[in-house]
């Protein structure tokens, strides 16, 4: 039980550690305001933020002591890394799963197909050095025309 209960308290304690730095530090004031690294730090952390403010009021996302227009640009760009930077990754291996899985289903059609008319020619042939032959051609046509295709796929 002991090992489960490690990692979350050292997440507890990071979680702690990051409202050290949070926005609503008095160690902003108006005659020291928050800059821009500040505001990137406090966009980075704003989720954090906004589950602790839900239940200690003294906790805030955005420091309002700050230096203005560079603050609020390190905010939104820390915001930005955070929601929008992942999203984009993951949608686009999502896309390509879809199309891959797409491609995977293609060409087992086409493998059935050729191999289907590949065993119906062997059928026809009664000598076996020959039905040998035709195996050999069957597998050399199914490699190149995975080849062909996984290559035409690939190409964008």
């Amino acid at each position: 039980m002991n090992h489960r209960l490690f990692p979350l308290l050292l997440l507890v304690l990071f979680l702690f550690a990051l409202t050290a730095c949070a926005a609503g530090n008095p160690q902003f004031t108006q005659d020291a305001p928050a800059g821009f690294l500040y505001g990137l730090w406090h966009g980075i952390i704003s989720v954090i933020s906004l589950l602790i403010h839900i239940f200690n009021e003294n906790v805030v996302v955005y420091e309002t002591n700050n230096i203005g227009g560079w603050y609020d640009l390190g905010f939104l760009l820390g915001v930005i890394c955070i929601w929008s930077g992942g999203s984009k990754a993951t949608q686009k291996s999502r896309k390509e799963k879809e199309r891959d899985k797409e491609w995977e289903e293609i060409c087992n059609k086409v493998e059935i197909k050729v191999m289907r008319n590949l065993k119906g020619w062997a059928e026809d042939i009664e000598d076996n050095d020959a039905e040998k032959e035709w195996d050999e051609i069957g597998e050399k046509v199914e490699k190149k025309l995975k080849r062909k295709i996984r290559e035409w796929a690939e190409k964008d």
